[in-house]
């Protein structure tokens, strides 16, 4: 035991950084003796909080201490610069590069997968290559030397283990084997050992050599390997040292905390008892057992006068008690189960959960001088909540940063790589186009006007990949005078640096040339500002670190693995905000929340696998292993999240929140939150945020709006009207109000799949040219029909779904055909325009197909993709499009189309569900003692054009929406007539649909 005790605690309910401060300035008088000390602190972020916490508690100005980062190998923290004198006697050999390491280990496992006859894709390789690293990391941290590896794998792998375990666990043999020699021939070694290596320097040279910077203080850890609690009992043992660790818990029973491991093997039966890793304290345990030291020598830490222990302390004691103590819960007295000041909400899903921490951030503001904290292990909710936080004027701290990924330069990096690896994807080159970034300057203006021009063409099926296809599609739209000729000219110049791209998308290239192309490609599209501020020099870093070791590793993949790879290494690199933003609001995370409070601490996202974050299993080393050989298990970082989680519950002022469902499932509330619920009492559930929060969108007053039935001049309706809109007009006045009038269509997806419409018009195209090229020949459609879809661009299941049916159909119409024609009826012309005056009214279309009966009659062909309308809906005047295309004939509307007409079909591409076969023809006449004879068809569609045309184009008929119950033809303005709110409005008394 310690003579006396230089080993202090800060208990949750205290803020670590500001107890710490204000114990450390009242200890030493003098500020130049703090000045002169050095605090070893986890990392830079802590850093960052304990200067904060100095400049709070100083009256004046004030020298602050030097603080240096030791590093945190279980958090990923790395070993800042304080140790390089250390190394100046006798240099150990540098680190080896983090990225450096990652390629070298992603090459190691392909080629020893390739020695076991296996086969990796290039994505899954570096997949396993950074979980490799992580085991590595851990073997390292905790000493222990491959052989204990190699020693255990034999004896449990023939007997206990699963073969895919068995599998992994050769690999990681072969593995560790080979990578010492191939850091030999780099000359440098991992960072974890030189970590530990320093380390032990340190501690070495302290013992015999007291550190001229006094006070040495070491601050913050909940975690230490054992080189590090090496270090720790050094400091400890020196007359200016102190350690001072973060919510160790002294008044926890013995009997739980020896509960809590980690357990020697029972000698008689060999089973080792699980150590409680999940447990916020185990960490602290397992620092203090490396140590040495017994948990009765840490006292607490500069305790205020008048002090009594905080009923808080107890309540996170309870709450987050071992399971088996956890029944105690029922017979706790209240005070014991309170957490004062505590509220909970649980919303609907996320966004809502953002809105409601906005606003709780917003209210915290009023109060003068009141500091409020957001902390959550989840980004997105986080950079969700500070954007939403700029609509009250308030620019968030966030400590933690942004991925590279989702940054400006990165997002456009990463579109790149996807632009290459979908061949120009309208959707991917448009997101490259209109990315803030590309073409920045003088000539932006210019360059959105041209891609607003460009997004217009690109709508619509895209028939082929490529800059050729993106080219097809602007040469179309300017042949058909849709856009202007300069368009084009401006395209050819555009294209140029996406050469490149378009050129090697599929190709198998070393990853030197797929980011030189990356590289070169940005420049010129977005030049030095993709590479400006911070996220563009990291992003430069990487691509130029990547270009460099690509160099050396010769590895070969195509665009698509490469997109992968890079958003894999640009996830982990963070970009970090500068300073500057709201004095007051924060968003920390776990790591910041560990060290410091503020007034109302936000503890969000409380769902499992979130908070706490649920790790996949290790792929190299199963459980049974990673127990035999002492390292931890996967609920380490449960563990440390539970500490952390502990540390909020210590704030004066708490919010916890939680959202229902995520954007994919329900979500399972975190046990955290299911212990509290279990164990507190009487939580509070904040009721009021969430009213709040739907009443900032919510309208001031509900006024339903009536059916609309607009009614312009009869001087500005038309006075003239194609055949395929004569239905609409009759039967949804509005659909035909905004489509002819106001002009409006709907605008089709970019690069959209191909629809029953454009299928419809393909048909109409193949048969067209069938009949004009062809001659009708039989034998010569279905070649035509295949060579056309072969040269289409739809996805190749929708191609392979539709083919067959195509065929089919295509079969028919020519036996079809070749039927008509041995009966005399032979195929007159094909889309055929015509037009023709009718009650003052221009009536004009195309008709399909024109057909000569052997009588000399005429009959009228309307192709359909689907099914076609019934005889019944025909009867009653509904769908009169074949009719009006027979009025046109009648009134020789149609040059050198002479005769009367007798039939009037519909061939269908549609299955028949009778025969089982694709294609049918159906007459609109109908048949028996119900059928319309021709002339009346006509006579009947005649006096309905003539009525309809004198209510809505001569005269002021209202264009009313949806007049008629069940008679829907289109969709396309159901937003705009705002069907669902005026459909149940009892003020629209006409509304029947």
């Amino acid at each position: 035991m310690l003579e006396k005790s230089r080993l202090f605690t800060i208990p949750f309910h205290r803020s670590f950084a500001d107890a710490l401060v204000e114990g450390l300035i009242k200890r030493y008088d003098d500020p130049m003796t703090l000045a002169q000390g050095l605090i070893l602190l986890p990392n830079n972020r802590s850093i960052r909080a304990i200067t904060e916490a100095f400049v709070r508690q100083s009256s004046s100005g004030l020298l602050l201490p030097r603080m240096v980062p030791v590093g945190d190998p279980l958090l990923d923290d790395r070993l800042g610069a304080f140790l390089d004198p250390v190394d100046m006697i006798d240099p150990l050999p540098p680190a080896i590069p983090p990225l450096e390491r990652h390629f070298r280990l992603t090459r190691l496992v392909k080629k020893v997968m390739q020695k076991q006859g296996r086969t990796i894709a290039v994505p899954e390789a570096h997949r396993l290559a950074e979980e490799l690293a992580l085991t590595l990391d851990q073997l390292m941290a905790a000493e222990i030397a491959p052989e204990q590896l190699t020693q255990l794998i034999d004896p449990l792998a023939e007997e206990e283990l699963a073969r895919h375990w068995q599998a992994s666990l050769k690999l990681l043999e072969c593995i560790i084997t080979e990578w010492p020699e191939e850091l030999k021939k780099t000359g440098q070694i991992e960072s974890q050992e030189r970590r530990n290596r320093l380390l032990d320097r340190l501690a070495d040279r302290w013992q015999t050599q007291p550190p001229s910077e006094k006070p040495i203080i070491a601050a913050g850890a909940i975690t230490g390997s054992p080189v590090s609690a090496r270090l720790l009992r050094v400091i400890s043992e020196m007359e200016d040292g102190l350690v001072v660790l973060p919510g160790l818990d002294n008044n926890m029973s013995d009997e739980e905390w020896q509960l809590l491991g980690p357990h020697e093997r029972d000698p008689d039966t060999g089973i080792k008892q699980p150590s409680l890793e999940s447990h916020p304290q185990f960490q602290l345990k397992l620092l203090l057992d490396r140590m040495g030291v017994d948990r009765k020598e840490v006292i607490e830490w500069d305790p205020p006068k008048n002090y009594h222990p905080d009923n808080r302390e107890q309540a996170i004691r309870h709450v987050m008690a071992p399971a088996r103590y956890t029944d105690r819960w029922r017979s706790l007295p209240e005070k014991e189960r309170a957490f004062p000041n505590l509220s909970v909400i649980e919303t609907a899903h996320p966004e809502e959960e953002a809105q409601v921490i906005a606003l709780a951030l917003r209210e915290a503001v009023e109060e003068k001088g009141q500091t409020a904290a957001l902390v959550t292990p989840d980004r997105a909710l986080a950079i969700r909540v500070s954007a939403l936080l700029k609509r009250f004027g308030i620019d968030a701290d966030d400590s933690a940063g942004r991925p590279l990924s989702l940054t400006p330069p990165g997002l456009l990096l990463l579109d790149l790589v996807s632009l290459a690896a979908d061949h120009f994807s309208a959707v991917s080159f448009l997101a490259i186009a209109k990315h803030p970034l590309v073409a920045f300057g003088e000539e932006r203006d210019l360059w959105r006007d041209h891609i607003r021009s460009l997004d217009m063409i690109l709508r619509g099926p895209l028939l082929r990949n490529g800059l050729a296809g993106i080219t097809a599609k602007i040469k179309e739209a300017v042949d058909n005078q849709k856009a202007d000729p300069e368009l084009l000219a401006w395209w050819e110049k555009t294209k140029t640096p996406f050469q490149a791209l378009d050129q090697q998308y599929q190709s198998v290239l070393p990853l030197t040339k797929i980011v030189k192309i990356l590289r070169e490609t940005a420049n010129q599209i977005a030049g030095e500002k993709i590479w400006a501020e911070a996220a563009g020099h990291l992003a430069a870093d990487l691509i130029a670190e990547i270009e460099s070791l690509a160099a050396d590793h010769n590895e070969d993949m195509r665009f698509s693995d490469f997109a992968h790879v890079l958003r894999q290494l640009m996830d982990k690199q963070a970009v970090r905000p500068m300073t500057g933003g709201h004095p007051r609001i924060f968003i920390w995370g776990l790591i910041e929340a560990r060290l410091q409070h503020a007034d109302l601490m936000i503890a969000a996202s409380l769902n499992e696998t979130v908070w706490p974050p649920i790790k996949e299993a290790d792929p190299w080393l199963a459980p049974r292993i990673r127990s035999e050989l002492g390292l931890p298990g996967l609920e380490l970082r449960i563990g440390i999240a539970a500490h952390d989680f502990s540390s909020v519950l210590g704030a004066k002022k708490i919010l916890l929140t939680r959202a229902r469902r995520d954007a994919r499932a329900p979500t399972m509330p975190s046990r955290f939150w299911l212990r509290l619920e279990a164990m507190a009492a009487n939580l509070h559930h904040a009721d009021n945020l969430p009213y709040w929060a739907r009443q900032l969108d919510e309208p001031q007053g509900f006024r339903p709006v009536t059916r609309p039935a607009p009614n312009p001049p009869v001087l500005d309706r038309p006075k003239r009207i194609a055949v395929t809109r004569f239905d609409s007009l009759q039967s949804d006045p509005y659909s035909y109000y905004a489509s002819n009038i106001l002009g409006l269509r709907k605008l089709d997806p970019v690069d959209a799949e191909p629809t029953a419409a454009w299928r419809g018009s393909l048909i109409h195209s193949i048969l067209e040219n069938w009949v004009k090229e062809d001659n009708s020949r039989i034998g010569k459609l279905k070649p035509r029909a295949l060579a056309f879809l072969e040269s289409i661009n739809a996805h190749i299941i929708q191609k392979t779904l539709w083919l067959p049916r195509l065929l089919q159909a295509i079969d028919w119409i020519e036996d079809e055909v070749q039927k008509n024609a041995a009966e005399g009826r032979t195929i007159l012309d094909v889309e055929r325009e015509g037009r023709s005056q009718i009650n003052g009214i221009e009536l004009f279309g195309f008709v399909d197909r024109i057909d000569r009966m052997g009588d000399g009659s005429l009959a009228i062909v309307d192709y359909k993709t689907g099914t076609p309308p019934s005889a019944a809906a025909v009867r009653h005047g509904d769908m009169l499009q074949l009719a009006l295309l027979g009025l046109l004939i009648e009134h020789n509307g149609i040059k050198d189309i002479k005769g009367q007409v007798s039939a009037f079909e519909y061939w269908s591409m549609a299955q028949d569900l009778k025969k089982k076969t694709a294609g049918y023809s159906r007459s609109v006449l109908g048949s028996g003692k119900n059928a319309l004879l021709p002339e009346d068809f006509l006579n009947m569609a005649e006096e309905r054009f003539i009525r309809v045309t004198n209510d809505y184009l001569h005269n002021q008929t209202p264009f009313t929406a949806r007049p008629h119950r069940g008679k829907k033809l289109y969709d396309d303005y159901v937003q705009l007539m705002r069907f669902d709110e005026w459909r149940s409005n009892p003020q629209s008394k006409s509304a029947q649909n």
